[in-house]
Order: structure tokens, then C-alpha cells, then sequence
């Protein structure tokens, strides 16, 4: 008899019974899809239905309050003299923005410097701006005239090369800027002198390691780092520069506001439109500039963050997205 290969038949014996396999419970069946409902918060509910509430009573109050003159704030938006103010205005502050800059970046290096002179010189004049209000200095230069009545150019303490007439030099738009230059400056030099300090000291050794002039080192390596603190921060200054154009009307200069003022006096019954319309321009402005500090923001922000604050349009792409995949979620559930 012959035997199957790989099989050991005891000869005499009987075959061995097969062992009893053990027990293995059923996988369970996959619960169903259960939606993870969030942690009630009434209290949020309760604050978020008072604010709409609120927000609804002072739409419905400006919209319904006849004393806002909404025809009337139509008229003078686009009127010709609101418009010229309005370019005054944009012209003072570029002209203060940049002066503005440029007399802060002075007035930082003069801060840091090893000269205890510049170091004191610098401190003083920051500390005499950011102290006086803007409308004194300002005062102050459009009656300069009375203290000194001619400038003069030459040798110091001796004759004079170039003698100026003040009162033609100075004219209501050089006193606006002078005065609101010199105030944007004291702000500005802590602005830059922040954003130098905030490069690593190791980037200084490395520069003077490699030998490089001092120049040198602070126009290619350390001031290009700073600006990302320097441009986002003075931005955001620039707002506050817009709002403060409204003093130069104190000057005679016929900005926005004087624009708004003029006419406020010649139509009393306007006033209140008109300031609505000095509003709305003001918030326009200031709305663009803080878009524009965004971009900036986040221009300067390459290198420093792993991943870049996202746009507004990307994140309403992100939100409309979202709203689809939670539609075909609910859809097949």
C-alpha cells in the first residue's frame, strides 16, 4: 500500500482527529456615520444676536434719519471742491511720507551712532515731537515769520551769501509739509531704529568678517533685512499721517477737511452731509492703505513664515470650497 508523500500514517493506530480550531468572534459590523454635532455655546449665541441687533438699529437709523441728508451727501461727494481738496490732501501726505521717512532713517543712524553728539541730538529732537501736539508745531511755523523775518545762507557767525523773504518762501503748502514732516520723522526714527535693532547680531560679524566697508554692510546686509520690520510698521504710520492732514486747515491750507469746513460755512444747513462726506473720503483712504500694508506685510513676511497669510480672495475660495464639500457631504448622508 502505498502512501501519499508528506503525510505519516503510524502503522496500527487510528487517524488523529483534527483539533478543534478556536473561536474567532465576528468582525463588528461598521457603526454608521455619525456626525460629530459641535459644543453648544449659548452665551456666544446670546452676544452674537445683541450685536446684530445693534448693527441692524444704526442701519435702519441712517437709513431712515432724515437729518443725514442722503441726497444732500450725494451732491457733494463728487463736487469739484471736495475733489480738489481731496487731492491736496493726497499730495501733502506723499510729500510728508517720503520727507517723513528720510528724516527718521537720519535721525536712527544718528541714534546709533558712536557719537554721544548725534546719539543726544537724535533723542532730543525725538523727544521734543513726540511730545509737542502737531497743531502747535504747526502754529508755530506758519507765525515763523514773526521771529524771523529773513533766512540767510553763508559762512556761520559771519556775512551772509543768499538772503530769503520767510513769508515768500513759506507758503501754506511748504509749512504744511515742513510741519508734518518734521512731526512724521520723530515717529519714523523709532520705527527704523526698531527695525535695525532687530537684525541678529551675528549678521554684523559675519559682514565685518568678510571684510566689507561699513557702508556697504548697511545698504546690502542689514538694512535690507530691517525693512522687513521698517516697511510694515511706518505703513501702518502712514494712517495716522492721513488723518493728521485734516490740521493743515489751521494753516489756511484748504484740504479735504478745510474743503469741508468752506463749504460748511457757506451752506450751514450742509454741515452735517458734508462731514459725512469727509468721513466716507477718510475711510476710503485709510482703507487703502491698510490693503496696501497687507500686501506689504505679507511681501516682507517671505522667509520668515513657513506659509504665507493667505489673501482675501483665497480665502473666500477656501470658504466656498469648504461649503461645497460640506453640500456633498449632506447630500449623501
Amino acid at each position: 500500500m502505498s502512501e501519499s508523500p508528506g503525510i505519516a500514517v503510524s502503522s496500527g493506530s487510528a487517524p488523529p482527529e483534527a483539533m478543534p480550531l478556536p473561536d474567532i468572534p465576528a468582525p463588528p459590523e461598521p457603526p454608521a456615520a455619525r456626525r460629530v454635532l459641535p459644543l453648544r455655546r449659548p452665551g456666544r449665541w446670546i452676544v452674537t444676536a445683541v450685536v446684530l441687533v445693534l448693527v441692524a438699529q444704526i442701519l435702519h437709523g441712517l437709513a431712515t434719519n432724515p437729518f443725514y441728508q442722503w441726497d444732500r451727501f450725494a451732491y457733494w461727494f463728487w463736487r469739484p471742491a471736495i475733489l480738489d481738496g481731496l487731492a491736496i490732501t493726497l499730495e501733502v501726505t506723499a510729500y510728508s511720507a517720503v520727507l517723513g521717512l528720510l528724516g527718521g532713517v537720519l535721525l536712527a543712524l544718528a541714534r546709533l551712532s558712536p557719537s554721544p553728539v548725534l546719539r543726544s541730538v537724535s533723542w532730543l529732537y525725538t523727544w521734543l515731537f513726540r511730545s509737542v501736539p502737531l497743531i502747535v508745531v504747526l502754529l508755530f511755523l506758519y507765525n515763523f515769520s514773526a521771529l524771523y523775518q529773513t533766512l540767510s545762507l553763508g559762512v556761520p557767525f559771519g556775512p551772509a551769501f543768499f538772503t530769503f523773504d520767510e513769508s515768500r518762501l513759506a507758503t501754506d503748502m511748504v509749512v504744511a509739509v515742513v510741519g508734518l514732516s518734521l512731526n512724521e520723522a520723530a515717529y519714523a526714527s523709532e520705527v527704523v531704529r526698531g527695525g535695525l535693532l532687530s537684525v541678529d547680531q551675528g549678521q554684523h560679524e559675519a559682514a565685518a568678517a568678510l571684510g566689507l566697508p561699513k557702508r556697504y554692510q548697511f545698504a546690502r546686509i542689514v538694512f535690507p533685512q530691517a525693512l522687513r520690520s521698517i516697511v510694515p510698521n511706518y505703513v501702518n504710520q502712514l494712517i495716522g499721517l492721513v488723518k493728521a492732514t485734516s490740521l493743515v486747515f489751521y494753516v489756511s491750507l484748504l484740504d479735504l477737511f478745510g474743503s469741508v469746513q468752506s463749504m460748511g460755512a457757506t451752506y450751514p444747513g450742509d454741515i452735517v452731509p458734508l462731514l459725512l462726506v469727509a468721513t466716507t473720503w477718510y475711510l476710503i483712504l485709510t482703507s487703502v492703505v491698510s490693503v496696501a500694508q497687507f500686501y506689504v506685510e505679507r511681501h516682507y513676511s517671505r522667509g520668515a513664515l513657513r506659509t504665507l497669510p493667505p489673501t482675501p480672495l483665497g480665502k473666500a475660495r477656501t470658504a466656498l470650497r469648504e461649503l461645497r464639500t460640506r453640500a456633498r457631504r449632506e447630500t449623501a448622508t
